[in-house]
């Protein structure tokens, strides 16, 4: 073999060895910066940014829409061999996805391969209106409005409870929702969460209650939850309503009264607005109102249901949140003249 072809080959090997050195450079390059780009959090500026995957999406129309919002600017090669990693590629779920500070590219497959679509609260508040219910749920936010145009029966209708009233009839807690719910849907599993409460709560009740049905619990609960926001008073405020309605007196309690008067109320009850007859004036119609004042809460149901034993018929605010009880006549208007009128002796 000449000297030169010997020479020749040599030099090819060298050249060889080059190009694997180059490539073999190359895929450490391309592997470190792929290993870097799975581990490093993506581009979210604040909490509360979120991507919403539309059904059918494919795993490259996720990555464009990620490289649209600038959540990304890595090549869509790395997402893919990614998906392939993690055996997640065509097990995508549609939905809506919180993007946390701190998420990385790994964190947001595993989370969409889970299903594990961004959740948002909506609380029920105790003692709100069915009205104050509709108007919070219309501000809702990424809640579908399917029934925002219908009227209360309409709503009643839709969640398959045509025959009730809506006052009263949904439990105040808080909803866990997703993009694509709509408002029927949390009032739905809000009345039948009201309707498994009472379920529950009303074989439980204290004996010789002059209640007929869950519905008077209810009733009652309502008028609780609004006439105290203090857990330790509401058995004694129910267990005056309670002897009220077993010696067949007048309820007499405001926030009935204010009901009644709808929209016409302005934030003060005079003397005229408790003889002007309405069917929740309790100043002049014997026995529990109609429907629910309002959304009762758990505790104020379970206090309708096991009232405070005693004597007391009455009862007057302090002022500060709390009130004073009394048995007699006489006792009260002396608290009355304490309390409310400052002519305390």
């Amino acid at each position: 073999m000449s000297r030169r072809t010997m020479h020749g080959r040599a030099l090819w090997r060298g050249v060889v060895l080059l190009v694997l050195l180059a490539i073999a450079g190359a895929l450490a390059y391309g592997w470190r910066d792929y290993a870097n780009f799975s581990q490093s959090p993506l581009h979210v500026e604040a909490s509360g940014q979120s991507i919403d995957v539309g059904r059918g999406s494919s795993l490259k129309d996720i990555v464009a829409q990620l490289r649209q919002q600038g959540i990304s600017t890595a090549q869509p090669l790395y997402w893919r061999l990614l998906a392939e990693q993690l055996r997640v590629a065509g097990r995508l779920h549609a939905g809506e996805y919180a993007l946390g500070t701190g998420m990385t590219p790994r964190d947001l497959l595993t989370n969409m391969a889970a299903g594990k679509v961004l959740q948002r609260n909506f609380t029920i508040v105790d003692g709100w209106t069915f009205r104050d219910l509709r108007q919070a749920l219309a501000k809702a936010e990424k809640l579908r409005q399917d029934g925002a145009e219908l009227d209360d029966a309409a709503v009643m209708q839709k969640i398959e409870a045509a025959d009730e009233a809506p006052e009263g009839r949904f439990l105040p807690e808080t909803y866990a929702y997703v993009k694509g719910d709509s408002d029927l849907d949390i009032l739905k599993r809000a009345h039948t969460a009201m309707g498994k409460m009472l379920d529950t709560l009303w074989p439980q009740r204290d004996p010789k209650l002059p209640l007929a049905t869950p519905y008077d619990a209810l009733i009652l609960a309502s008028i609780v939850e609004k006439e105290t926001g203090r857990a330790d008073e509401r058995p004694r405020i129910a267990g005056v309503f309670i002897r009220r309605l077993q010696t067949h007196m007048l309820l007499q309690t405001d926030p009935s009264v204010i009901y009644g008067m709808g929209e016409s109320y302005a934030g003060n009850i005079h003397k005229s607005d408790l003889t002007t007859d309405t069917p929740y004036n309790t100043y002049t119609r014997p026995g529990l109102p109609p429907t629910p004042i309002a959304l009762p809460g758990k505790p104020a149901i379970v206090a309708a249901l096991h009232p405070a034993s005693g004597s007391e018929l009455y009862f007057v605010a302090r002022g500060d949140g709390s009130h004073v009880f009394s048995s007699t006549l006489d006792e009260h208007n002396r608290n009355v003249a304490c309390y409310q009128l400052k002519r305390c002796p």
